[in-house]
């Protein structure tokens, strides 16, 4: 246990860790807390007094909050910059920020638990996803109530403002932080990258920037441009590129020119339809980003545990919430992952219960498309709206060790570590559910997850507050409507159609499994995910290995995301970039893939009836289309897109001269001897998925109507 200790304290961790026992030993901090709400509006009920079982109807509470921290807590003292925040006449750092509340307008016969999400870049997902929503609920409205399972499930479903990138004022979910700067006020500066890409389907008129430039003076900042994440990068002016060149049009906006003339982004004549802009300038007034880790803590901790805010204003929860979970989608199950890393899991508690006692903020985490990254968060100057993938924001800080949950020596740099060390060390860890599909392992490097980078498997037992599950074949995000089975979809900015599944009907089920587990120790069903030791976690190339077939008109090239390590200068630990664009110092992490069948879906993982009586080869991955007017040709992958590759209709059609010659998968007609034989296989299918509690009763007759619509050949 020292050595932990000991290899945390060398890192700026150590703010938020115990490094000495002499840190319990302090005097108490003042508490960071919710200080005040202002409730906007009440719409009760909601929903247009739509009933839900026998929970009944719903009540839709929106408003803001004010928090405060104590920069000196060594809660808070982690949050880079909080020191340079401006202070009230109290010494405590404030910020504002939005959220709604759907609860039960009976709360009695609610279940006594919060769903919390933590939207995405201010959006709401829950309902779409547990819901199947078509409209999702924003500041101004409760949003498509869809099938109701949240509500007959009597949760209450709170959204709360973390990220810096969603400004309060709008429909969506915001937060407003303060400005850092030095003691005698003047601003803080320091360099910043954006990236602009830039798809055949859009020409941005200009690059848009998160901080404002301290000067306006271009040979202070540089703009590249390059098609491929691989390619080198070419400097705008350049011989290369005659004509072109970049101006400020203010301080927080980047215009191409060409030949002097401002033109968008894309236009023709400017280097390519498909390409990636880096823009590196010096910014100034970065804001306190990780306060919003700080403000999903507390404001989570108020509604379990407070009675009113400081003036008086009751909790709209009081009394009532029994557990929290949390549900993110994608970029805020990142932030989850740091959530967790830093310690904020640990809610403040009153002082008067002594600084031997922990309680958590969350009780359970529904982490669904997190990967194995944190997020570019807890920095200077961050931009917690960026996501790396094989092509797109590789240059950000996203992508850095501890990956995985266990304790590990990492090698490449030297560091020691895990994602659950601080929780792990005050007892406030959650039960989590780290789900994920294909295109994580693709696009985000997710099998640093579950390995040690070094071509080993992880031991997940080690882990046994978490589970870990695969959706297998399905690709980053897709449409709505959880059960697809023949649906058909457009290519977009792809080689090939994208893939429509969806993961709805298994994260339905798990948030009940997650509920069984955190409430009644019930143990959940068993981790889900390819493995190295038995051959369904493999290198992409060469394409054998994978499994991948040969398909006729279908390109395969294996490029992913690669196991980088980047330098950012000598601050990072300190969370301060100074060398940007940053070092490329090598590749040292081995990156590995879900092997596949003959037809190219996954083998591991849990697996949809789409996938284990399939239609179609369904894939996580996607390749870029090539377009006219590219200067080289486009290798990159299609991002968080998949593909659906149908298969030929009658074994006729895959003979020479047919339609579908040279595929070697078996034709529909070929494995299904009628529509009554793939209606009754699709069942199998479901209720198999049923009995691992991996999928509702619903789901399951609403896949075998489905796959009644569905004509055989």
């Amino acid at each position: 246990m020292q050595h932990r200790i000991t290899a945390y304290c060398t890192s700026r961790l150590a703010g938020a860790l115990v490094c000495s026992a002499s840190l319990f030993s302090m005097a108490p901090f003042a508490q960071a807390h919710v200080a005040e709400i202002t409730i906007n509006s009440v719409e009760s009920p909601t929903y247009a007094g739509q009933s839900f079982g026998a929970v009944g109807t719903y009540t839709r509470i929106n408003g803001t909050f004010t928090g405060k921290l104590d920069p000196a807590d060594p809660r808070n003292r982690v949050i880079v910059d909080i020191d340079k925040a401006p202070r009230d006449s109290h010494g405590l750092v404030t910020y504002t920020a939005d959220f709604q509340i759907l609860q039960p307008t009976n709360l009695s016969k609610g279940n006594h638990r919060i769903l919390f999400e933590l939207p995405n870049r201010g959006g709401t997902l829950v309902l779409s996803t547990l819901n199947d929503s078509a409209v999702g609920n924003t500041t101004l409205s409760a949003g498509d109530a869809g099938n109701g399972f949240l509500m007959n499930e009597g949760y209450t479903i709170v959204e709360a403002g973390w990220d810096l990138t969603a400004p309060q004022g709008g429909a969506l979910f915001g937060i407003t932080l303060p400005i850092a700067s030095h003691r005698d006020g003047s601003p803080i500066t320091g360099p910043a990258t954006e990236e602009l890409v830039v798809d055949f389907t859009s020409t941005p008129a200009s690059l848009p920037l998160t901080y404002p430039a301290a000067s306006a003076d271009p040979t202070r900042a540089s703009l590249s441009v390059r098609e491929n994440y691989g390619d080198a990068p070419i400097a705008i002016p350049s011989p290369a590129l005659p004509g072109l060149d970049w101006q400020y049009i203010d301080n927080q906006h980047v215009q191409l020119t060409l030949n002097g003339s401002p033109v968008a982004f894309g236009t023709p004549g400017t280097y390519s339809p498909t390409a990636l802009y880096e823009f590196t300038y010096i910014a100034q007034n970065p804001r306190v980003v990780g306060i919003g880790l700080a403000s999903v803590r507390d404001f989570a901790t108020f509604l379990r545990d407070a009675k009113t805010d400081e003036n008086g204003t009751p909790n709209p929860l009081a009394g009532d919430v029994q557990k929290i979970y949390s549900f993110c989608l994608s970029q805020p199950c990142r932030t989850t992952h740091d959530f967790i890393l830093w310690g904020f899991n640990e809610a403040e508690i009153p002082r008067s219960r002594g600084p031997e006692h922990h309680a958590r903020v969350f009780d359970g985490m529904l982490n669904w498309l997190g990967g194995g990254d944190g997020i570019f968060m807890n920095y200077r100057f961050a931009q917690p709206t960026r996501t790396h993938r094989q092509h797109i924001a590789r240059w950000t800080p996203e992508f850095q060790f501890p990956f995985a949950n266990q304790f590990l020596y990492d090698p490449a740099t030297g560091k020691t570590g895990g994602r659950l060390d601080a929780c792990e060390r005050t007892s406030t860890c959650p039960r989590i559910f780290e789900v994920n599909s294909e295109n994580e392992y693709w696009a985000k490097a997710g099998s640093m997850l579950t390995t040690d980078g070094q071509g080993h498997d992880l031991d997940l037992e080690r882990t046994p507050q978490v589970r870990y599950y695969l959706l297998s074949s399905l690709q980053h995000g897709a449409g709505s409507v959880s059960v697809r089975l023949d649906a058909t979809t457009s290519a977009g900015i792809c080689q090939q159609p994208s893939n429509p599944m969806v993961g709805n009907v298994v994260l339905r089920a798990l948030l009940l499994d997650l509920d069984e587990w955190a409430s009644r120790d019930t143990p959940p069903p068993a981790n889900a995910v390819p493995r190295i030791a038995d051959g369904t976690l493999v290198p992409a190339l060469p394409q054998s290995e994978l499994g991948f077939p040969v398909i006729p008109g279908v390109e395969y090239n294996g490029i992913h995301h690669t196991g980088d390590l980047w330098s950012f200068g000598p601050r990072f630990d300190e969370g301060k970039l100074s060398v940007l664009p940053p070092e490329l110092l090598g590749t040292p992490y081995k990156v590995y893939l879900p092997k596949t069948d003959a037809d190219g879906n996954d083998i591991a993982g849990v697996r949809l009836p789409d996938v284990s009586v399939p239609l179609a080869t369904y894939t996580g991955w996607g390749l870029r289309a090539a377009q006219a007017g590219q200067p080289v040709p486009i290798v990159d992958g299609c991002d968080a897109t998949g593909q659906r590759i149908p298969f030929a209709p009658t074994a006729a059609s895959r003979q020479p001269g047919g339609p579908n010659a040279g595929d070697p998968r078996r034709s529909v007609a070929e494995r299904y001897a009628d529509s009554a034989d793939y209606v009754n296989k699709i069942a199998a299918a479901a209720n198999h998925l049923r009995d691992r509690r991996l999928m509702l009763q619903a789901d399951v007759d609403a896949y075998v109507t489905a796959a009644q619509a569905v004509v055989i050949p």
